[in-house]
């Protein structure tokens, strides 16, 4: 009997999962995603999502596009309808952009593909346009580049203020969004599947810890990306950590006290920037501790920002990383479940409190089948991991009732 039950759960499930994307099959074409107060909305109406991170799409879909097709599959069985993704890889190997203003056409195409190709299973992109981190090229990259036509170059921090840098930015920031798709034909900044462009992943500046250095090069930046394309939302790329604006966030909420050159309020402040963002790795952030503490410390570090987002600032907010890695002490498949319901129930309770300002999560990260290469640790195979999976569309058929309760989409 009860294994009767269990698998007539099992059914409905995957049935509500079918009905909704049907909904969305015949929804017709999508519409953009933007901001009103600090809601996002599509049509006027409040939007809500579960999504999942792959940065390595645009990679592999220079030269596998069938494990992309698979994992946005996948994505879409699951429920999940806003993926984050990579639009970059400067220098190095098979790069996106080889030199300043120099773009390699295959892996252009492979983004064209994923840009296609996720319209086609009815999931918005977030496309982050540049690195913090060395890993494919980032601001170490940009800075190199400036060195190498003669710039006095004193640290990766003058990716921030160096005009020659700033200018190599801005061409991409050009060159990105006016891109026509050789597939849909059409412009990416006329393409209603991006959701977001991302000005930086995980932004950070160690010559100035204040946060100003960072928030002057977000304003000149968004506003510079807005000139180019106003269709769509913007944000930082932000962790979260707070700066000199609010010095005694810093040691209430910021994990151990860091600074990384950020200032979660200045920055965000910027007009042009749309909606806030944060990350969280608490096994990292706080090694040693135990599961609940860490547990603590992500409902205040969740809490906090949803509060500074929607009464100080007025936007909505996404949490747009979290995971929980193989790597930790302690691990277990039950662990890593019991770590995503628990993310997954703050942010259903947020959202729905606030009548939807918590617009979703963005778990870190989905991989496809047959990509042991790409592994970190914090990888998801839907494919394998039937129970995580299990937990993952539960979320997203709670947040999509939430946003049919509240008339609005969850595409």
């Amino acid at each position: 009997m009860a294994s009767s039950i269990v698998g007539l759960h099992r059914f409905l499930g995957a049935l509500a999962l079918l009905l909704l994307a049907h909904q969305a099959a015949a929804a017709g074409p999508l519409a953009f995603v933007e901001r009103s107060g600090s809601k996002l909305v599509v049509n006027g109406s409040s939007f809500l999502f579960n999504g999942f991170n792959a940065y390595w799409l645009m990679n592999v879909a220079s030269y596998d596009r069938a494990k992309v097709s698979k994992t946005l599959s996948d994505a879409a069985a699951a429920g999940l309808t806003v993926c984050r993704t990579m639009a970059f890889n400067d220098g190095g190997k098979t790069p996106l952009q080889s030199s300043p203003g120099v773009y390699n056409e295959q892996v252009f195409q492979g983004l064209d593909f994923v840009v296609s190709e996720a319209k086609n299973h009815g999931i918005r992109l977030i496309l982050s346009l540049v690195n913090n981190f060395k890993d494919f090229g980032g601001r170490p990259q940009y800075v190199q580049w400036a060195r190498n036509a003669g710039e006095s170059i004193q640290t990766d921090d003058d990716f921030y203020t160096n005009a020659k840098v700033k200018q190599y930015y801005k061409n991409n920031v050009q060159k990105v969004p006016t891109r026509v798709n050789t597939i849909t034909k059409i412009a990416y900044k006329d393409d209603p599947t991006i959701m977001s462009w991302e000005l930086m992943n995980e932004p950070r500046c160690e010559e100035d810890h204040s946060g100003k250095t960072v928030t002057a090069w977000v304003k000149e930046m968004a506003a510079y990306t807005k000139s180019i394309d106003d269709k769509h939302l913007l944000e930082v790329g932000f962790e979260g950590f707070d700066g000199d604006s609010t010095p005694d966030k810093i040691k209430l909420y910021n994990p151990n006290g860091y600074q990384l050159g950020t200032d979660f309020i200045t920055s965000n402040q910027v007009n042009e920037i749309d909606y806030t963002t944060i990350h969280a790795y608490p096994d990292m952030w706080l090694q040693g501790q135990s599961e609940e503490a860490r547990k603590t410390f992500l409902q205040k570090w969740i809490s906090s920002h949803w509060d500074d987002s929607v009464k100080v600032l007025g936007k909505p907010l996404v949490f747009a990383e979290f995971g929980k890695s193989k790597a930790t002490p302690g691990y277990s498949q039950k662990v890593r479940d019991n770590f995503f319901s628990y993310v997954y129930g703050v942010i259903y309770s947020d959202a729905e409190t606030s009548g939807g300002f918590f617009s979703g999560g963005i778990l870190w990260q989905v991989m496809g089948d047959g990509m042991e290469s790409y592994y970190d640790g914090y990888e998801v195979v839907l494919s394998q991991d039937p129970t995580t999976t299990t937990v993952i569309k539960k979320q997203s058929n709670t947040m999509a009732a939430l946003a049919n309760r509240l008339g609005g989409s969850h595409r």
